[in-house]
């Protein structure tokens, strides 16, 4: 059919529904939910409609890939799926004004030991668009240094108490991804994308500071 969007309209842009009420509902240590009165189509009219909005401040994940394309993964214990999983190292962004870069910086330290001479935004992501604003960077860490543990001024505790770290070949951890083996969404997301840009070396990925638009 002629006259619709076509592929060069596939661009997310910024909206934003009437909203004639919002109310908290719940208030945790990391993330709340609020409920909205959204105004929406129905028929030939709208109608006020509830949707709940799980309030997040926001994270950062880091697929860090070495001179041998082997991708960082550690395992870490997540209670609400009640699975060990094989993630990226990722941090939620919890000190205001700090630039993701640095954030994503701090977290490949102190989760997994390593400095990054090259980083690059690798993609952008709203991980549960339809429950929650949250949004997630992916930033490609090239050029690492493994920093002695005695330089690492952080404490691992609780899910971070033992968090084993190996190095996968790329090729193999999109294997894994695509066998159901690998099932968090930074360590999916960053594999297969990293994976696709390695195919023109990496050109097409933006600054490391690029807007998230």
């Amino acid at each position: 059919m002629s006259g619709g969007p076509g592929p060069d309209d596939v661009r997310d842009r910024p909206e934003r529904w009437e909203v004639t009420g919002e109310e908290t509902v719940f208030t945790g240590h990391v993330f709340g939910v609020r409920r909205d009165t959204v105004v929406m189509p129905r028929g030939e009219g709208t109608e006020g409609v509830g949707r709940d909005v799980i309030v997040h401040p926001g994270s950062v994940g880091i697929l860090a890939l070495d001179e041998h394309d082997r991708v960082l993964l550690l395992r870490q214990y997540r209670h609400p799926v009640a699975y060990l999983l094989w993630e990226a190292p990722a941090g939620l962004r919890d000190v205001a004004g700090e630039p993701l870069h640095k954030l994503a910086e701090r977290e490949l330290l102190e989760e997994a030991g390593y400095r990054a001479d090259r980083w690059d935004t690798l993609v952008d992501v709203f991980p549960s668009s339809g429950m929650s604003d949250e949004r997630v960077r992916i930033f490609l860490a090239r050029g690492l240094t493994e920093v002695p543990a005695a330089e690492i001024d952080f404490e691992r505790v609780h899910e971070e108490a033992d968090m084993p770290v190996v190095w996968v070949p790329l090729e193999e951890a999109v294997r894994k991804v695509l066998a159901g083996e690998v099932h968090n969404m930074i360590a999916t997301v960053g594999i297969l994308a990293a994976h696709a840009a390695r195919a023109d070396g990496f050109g097409g990925l933006r600054p490391v500071d690029a807007p998230e638009g």
